[in-house]
């Protein structure tokens, strides 16, 4: 028999999509197996979710992981050694126990995820099968539907729009396969649309359009426009996804929209979005309150989340009691799952299965900068979350996410479902 228990933990340093440091993690097991992953880190971030450990100074800008590196090769590599791989939750545990601390700042939030991920990439080696397989075992799972970022604004384009990600998603689309292909026409549309108006500006974080608009209600219209010239059909077939982000420029109760000059309430946020669901085949609107506007967030999905997804994220920060908190106030209907923001793949995977407990929508979420690891599309598909959310519709580290559930969905052939309309939690409440 092969001797599947750890003997070593190595960090390295790598780079993300930023061209910024970033901590990878490898495992070897005594039967010579490896398995390796790498910590993706957010620009918009909630203030309750797992710190990366960086080195600070002036080198890199501050940004440096050297500490959270030597973290891994030294105290975790030798907390682990000798442990069996075949329990996530005993090792995750371990880790936590080890750092310490609640918002896991001693070891790094980076070091502890990477591992995290590193582990169970070594344990679906060991067991010679892919990893999204390693987390469903028999269980029948579907593929999640895709939310893709169209147009880049917030932090992730430097405020030139408020809005952070202006993204579409294709429920009508009868597999993963067919909503990439219709997504990639409204990707090629939105283009053209921008060229032809000289309002292109590059491309943001996440790989989105970096448009010139003057107004948030431009980028809605530009958007609706661009499914058309797909020829597609809005509302039917393919549906708008927004991420506020309102935690960005909302605090206290106060919103101040740049872009607009104007400075709003809650109350005056819930009536503008409000109307946008009016005017625009809207489907999912993520952190549509700051974080530390909860009341605002109820006001929000009691008014509107019997017809669109209400997701929080800098609310939740993938927390299980966060989220079950949330449903016990009726504050959202849906959670998105980061496993950085927890620190550990089974802290993750708890505030998934809390949310899927209370009827939610789930979505597993990379984050703006992210690298060429895939292995939130396993968690998507192994976890059977229904959603998944990668970025845009272009840069290497977003495409290779998408391609690699392609890949998935093909091995299983006939047997691969698609979430769908089933995915958003209004919809199942019919």
């Amino acid at each position: 028999m092969s001797d599947n228990r750890i003997e070593q933990v190595r960090g390295r340093r790598v780079w993300d999509s930023r061209g910024r440091p970033t901590v990878e993690a490898e495992v070897r097991l005594r039967s010579g197996v490896r398995g390796r992953a790498i910590a993706p880190a957010g620009a918009s971030t909630g203030t309750g979710e797992a710190l990366d450990l960086r080195d600070g100074g002036t080198r890199f800008a501050g940004m440096d992981v050297g500490r959270a590196c030597a973290a891994i090769n030294e105290e975790i590599s030798t907390a682990l050694a000798g442990w069996d791989i075949a329990d996530q939750q005993a090792l995750d545990d371990r880790l936590i126990a080890l750092d310490g601390t609640r918002e896991r700042s001693r070891l790094g939030g980076n070091a502890m995820v990477a591992t995290s991920m590193a582990l169970l990439h070594a344990r679906a080696a060991a067991h010679d099968r892919p990893l999204w397989r390693e987390l469903a075992g028999e269980r029948k799972v579907r593929m999640p539907l895709p939310e893709i970022q169209i147009f880049g604004g917030g932090a992730h384009a430097a405020r030139r729009v408020d809005v952070q990600d202006f993204m579409i998603m294709c429920p009508a689309a009868r597999s993963f396969t067919q909503a990439l292909e219709w997504t990639a026409e409204v990707y090629l549309a939105a283009g053209a649309l921008l060229k032809k108006a000289g309002t292109l500006q590059g491309v943001a974080d996440e790989g989105g359009y970096w448009p010139a608009f003057s107004s948030n209600e431009q980028a809605l219209d530009t958007l609706m426009q661009a499914i058309l010239d797909a020829g597609l059909r809005p509302g039917e077939e393919v549906g708008i996804s927004l991420d506020i982000a309102a935690s960005e420029f909302g605090r206290n109760g106060r919103y101040e929209l740049a872009l607009e000059g104007r400075s709003l309430d809650s109350d005056g946020m819930i009536e503008m979005l409000g109307g946008w669901l009016e005017r625009y085949p809207i489907l999912s609107i993520e952190d549509p309150l700051a974080e530390d506007d909860p009341s605002g967030f109820r006001r929000f999905c009691e008014a509107h989340g019997a017809r669109c997804q209400v997701i929080g994220d800098d609310f939740l920060v993938t927390n299980a009691g966060r989220v079950r908190a949330a449903a016990e106030a009726g504050s959202v209907n849906a959670v998105l799952v980061k496993p950085n923001q927890a620190g550990t793949l089974s802290e993750a995977h708890a505030a998934l299965v809390t949310g899927k407990a209370a009827g939610f929508g789930t979505i597993v979420s990379a984050r703006s900068g992210e690298t060429e690891d895939v292995t939130i599309a396993h968690l998507a598909v192994g976890w059977n979350a229904g959603q998944l959310k990668v970025g845009s519709f272009s840069r290497s580290e977003r495409m290779a996410k998408w391609n690699e559930v392609l890949r998935i969905e093909e091995s299983l052939g006939s047997e691969a479902g698609f979430w769908g309309w089933d995915a958003l939690p209004f919809r199942r409440a019919r």
